[in-house]
């Protein structure tokens, strides 16, 4: 079953992940590429935060999954870093944030780390820290069918 998820819902979700994590006082959001890039643009300018990176992973090929996972790319942060959020679009397997959040805990043991998606199934390895909707099927975003 596929389910299409609008700009509307996104705004109203994303708004309120910027209140959840507002406390946080992140120093700096570490998108997951590609599927937490539009999230993390919104929530850098709704949080005022300039430092925003990306690091890369290919688990899927469309809706084929990959027998292994690929990180692409690394994380620079500054010596004044404390916090970092980690976004994404969806926890659906939780392989990739799995993944990326044991690489960004072993690489920089200084630094608290906290995930947010906007779907999470139930089903996922991972459980983000922050996240709004579970997904019982595949999502489509508007990112990926609107501008095709």
């Amino acid at each position: 079953m596929k389910q299409y998820y609008s700009y509307t819902a996104f705004s109203k979700d994303t708004k309120q992940i910027i209140r959840e994590v507002k406390s946080f006082e992140a120093g700096a959001i570490l998108a997951i590429a590609r599927g937490g890039l539009t999230l993390s643009h919104v929530m850098a300018e709704g949080l005022n935060i300039r430092d925003v990176q990306s690091i890369r992973t290919e688990l899927y090929d469309g809706a084929c999954k990959r027998s292994d996972l690929t990180l692409f790319g690394e994380c620079l942060f500054r010596e004044h870093i404390r916090k970092v959020l980690v976004l994404d679009d969806i926890a659906d397997s939780g392989e990739t944030l799995a993944f990326i959040m044991d690489y960004l805990k072993r690489s920089f043991p200084l630094i608290e780390f906290k995930s947010c998606t906007l779907f999470y199934k139930k089903t996922s390895l991972y459980e983000p820290d922050v996240w709004v909707n579970e997904a019982n099927g595949w999502i489509e975003f508007f990112w990926e069918k609107d501008f095709i």
